[in-house]
């Protein structure tokens, strides 16, 4: 569960460094950039619900702040 978490994250973090450099090539929004941002709030709502999910389940414990 871990690697999917750390790959998740990973692509998010990729997602946003094309629309970043696709960005600062073109003033204007092309369909790479808006594709790419669209690829980034995907990876983070599928990460978010595969978390909350993982947590309903029992496979992820909380163990909160001591």
């Amino acid at each position: 569960m871990k690697y999917f978490v750390a790959v998740a994250f990973v692509l998010i973090i990729g997602s946003l460094a094309s629309a970043f450099i696709s960005m600062m090539r073109s003033k204007s929004a092309n369909p790479k950039m808006v594709r790419a941002f669209a690829l980034r709030v995907g990876f983070s709502i599928a990460l978010f619900v595969t978390i909350l999910v993982l947590a309903k389940l029992g496979y992820i414990k909380p163990t909160g702040i001591r």
